[in-house]
């Protein structure tokens, strides 16, 4: 990742008394483990939550961060493009950044402390010859079409986790899979962070936020409503059962045929397995495909069964490690 141009630091030494207290609007930027150290040790009197971005902040983050704040004494964002998230076929240095308006969204929302690393600041040593693997439920749908993506989010998560300290941690639904894994990870090497998951931020037409939406052209973004579309055809459809939900998805999907598919599938939020037709109960409704040069992925929580439908997340909201 380039250096971020007019971003401010504290210095390594830094005063505990020259950090902000809680209620300043202006947030501490680390850049350092050193900084962060200084910057975290003063974040003493209650809870501190953590919510990881790699930049190019918007509204969904802004939500992700609010509702942390509503439930934590302290919040802390990480801005980090990870680059050992980003396979051979995708362009690292195509990602946008935004560091002064991330910045801006930070102080709206109350923000304590932004640590912004380099990468070399992160993998000390380079390419890290030790890393997470997520696994089987990393090989499957988002991991099947992009291979050791989730391998490396669950590294530096991991890694975030150690350096923050954080107490608790904010990720948006909109990721589904990648939520799924990080409960996992929290759970199955015992992280002693709970992970909280954040309702999807839609725009008003229903496309699901994402940082990815600026490579779309304005066609595109037409285009790319098919597959918030599909979704909400298919938790319409969710008390007739599973074929149904995946009939009424499939019927939205093929009237646009600019938009090409990856994968549409109706799967058990906590496996990723295919529900069979008997199934009622909570299933997590998933969509991927890409529109123009843009790769999207969107899902819904949804109730299958009588009285189902959409859902905003799933019961089991809060996880921990401990």
């Amino acid at each position: 990742m380039s250096e971020q141009p007019g971003m401010p630091s504290t210095p390594a030494g830094a005063a505990v008394t020259d950090l902000p207290q809680p209620g300043r609007v202006e947030p501490v930027v680390a850049r350092t483990r050193e900084e962060l150290h200084v910057a975290r040790r003063a974040l003493t009197d209650g809870d501190v939550a953590v919510v990881m971005t790699m930049g190019a902040l918007h509204e969904g983050h802004a939500t992700l961060i609010e509702t942390a704040r509503q439930r934590a004494a302290h919040v802390v964002v990480t801005i980090f493009l990870n680059p050992l998230q980003f396979g051979p076929r995708e362009d690292l240095s195509r990602y946008p950044r935004t560091f002064d308006s991330d910045m801006e969204i930070c102080r709206r929302a109350g923000v304590d402390l932004v640590f912004a690393p380099t990468p070399d600041v992160i993998y000390r040593d380079g390419d890290p010859g030790v890393r997470i693997s997520a696994g089987p439920l990393g090989n499957v749908l988002e991991g099947q079409a992009r291979p050791g993506h989730f391998d490396g989010m669950l590294t530096v998560v991991a890694k975030l986790f150690h350096l923050t300290r954080a107490d608790s941690a904010y990720f948006g639904q909109k990721d589904a899979q990648q939520l799924l894994l990080i409960r996992r990870m929290v759970r199955d090497l015992d992280f002693p962070v709970r992970v909280v998951s954040v309702p999807t931020v839609r725009e008003a037409d229903g496309l699901a936020m994402s940082s990815r939406n600026t490579y779309l052209t304005d066609s595109d973004r037409e285009t790319a409503l098919c597959l918030s579309q599909a979704l909400r055809a298919g938790a319409a459809a969710a008390a007739e059962g599973p074929s149904a939900i995946r009939r009424a998805a499939r019927t939205v999907l093929v009237r646009e045929p600019l938009a090409l598919i990856d994968y549409l599938v109706l799967v058990h939020p906590y496996t990723l397995e295919d529900v069979p037709e008997w199934y009622r109960g909570e299933a997590l409704l998933a969509v991927a495909g890409r529109v123009g040069t843009t790769r999207l992925i969107d899902n819904l929580p949804i109730k299958v069964g009588p009285g189902g439908g959409a859902l905003e997340v799933f019961t089991d909201v809060d996880s921990a490690g401990v």
